[in-house]
Order: C-alpha cells, then structure tokens, then sequence
C-alpha cells in the first residue's frame, strides 16, 4: 500500500459467489485477476445437505480465493429471518469448506437486478429463474470485486467457521 494511491494491489485468485435462496442457490464466479464475473450453475437448495456437498465440489474444481454469499437485508440495512437463514448456511458451508474463507456481503437489490437485466435482454424471467439465480450471484460477486477494488480491503464480514 502507497501513501498516494492509498490502497493496495488487488488481491489475485478467483472467488465465488453464491445466491441462497429457498429453492435454489445461484453460483458465479471470476477470472484468477478478480476483475469480471460469470455465471457458473444454479444449483437446488431444498436439499441442503446436498446443496453444500455441490458447493464443496464447486470449490474443489475452482481452487478460489474465497467464497462469497450474498447477506439479504432491507432497504434500511436490517437484517430480518432470510438474513439468519443465510448466516447459518455460510457458516455450514464455512465448516465444510475451511480453510477457505467464507465472506457474507450485502446483497440488497441483487435479485432486482438481475431480473431487470435479463428482461433487458430478452429473458423470459418466469422460464429463467435458474439463470436469474445466476446472475444475481453474478452481481453479488461483481459488487464485491468492485468494493475491493475500491478499498483495497476485502469485502462484507469474514465467517468464522468456529460461531
């Protein structure tokens, strides 16, 4: 870190993200400099033993730097009953995925987002729901590249596997 750019270098490694959501968990991830991200897989979430065994796979093919999941709060920054739904989802996947660091980020209006991004492009929203999933860990993900990028410090909070 330089006393005149006043950040640090960008931190290289891919990352992931994941979307938790009730049916589905949407899955993004970025090139090895951290600068674009891209849809991976949409993978089921009811089943979240299975969801988290998916995700472990996902993590041992990618190698990345850290996993990202998108913290849900209200537009006034509360955190409500999806929000400890998700916590306690990152700190499974935390524990089965350790050492590799689990970083909750917020995800307000990500879903919104990405829907009014696919509907620009000519999705039908209701046949791609599986892709809507996607793209919003893709804007989760890319959020939090950008955030770094701009503060020089990691994103959201760190998961610590142990809580």
């Amino acid at each position: 870190m330089t006393e005149e750019s006043g950040s640090a270098p960008p931190r290289r490694g891919r990352r992931l993200a994941v979307d938790v959501g009730d049916a589905r968990v949407g899955v993004a991830s970025c090139d090895p400099d951290g600068v674009l991200a891209t849809p991976v897989e949409t993978v089921p979430g009811r089943d979240v033993p299975a969801a988290l065994r998916r995700l472990g796979q996902l993590v041992a093919e990618y190698e990345p730097l850290e996993v990202v999941v998108g913290l849900p709060r209200s537009l006034s920054g509360r955190e409500g009953p999806a929000a400890d739904k998700v916590r306690g989802f990152a700190r499974q996947l935390a524990r089965g995925i350790a050492p590799v660091p689990v970083r909750l980020v917020d995800e307000r209006m990500t879903t919104v987002t990405a829907t009014q991004s696919m509907r620009a492009s000519g999705v039908n929203t209701r046949k791609g729901r599986s892709r809507v999933d996607q793209a919003a860990a893709v804007v989760i993900l890319q959020s939090a590249l950008d955030a770094e990028r701009t503060s020089g410090r990691p994103p959201g909070e760190c998961v610590e596997v142990g809580a």
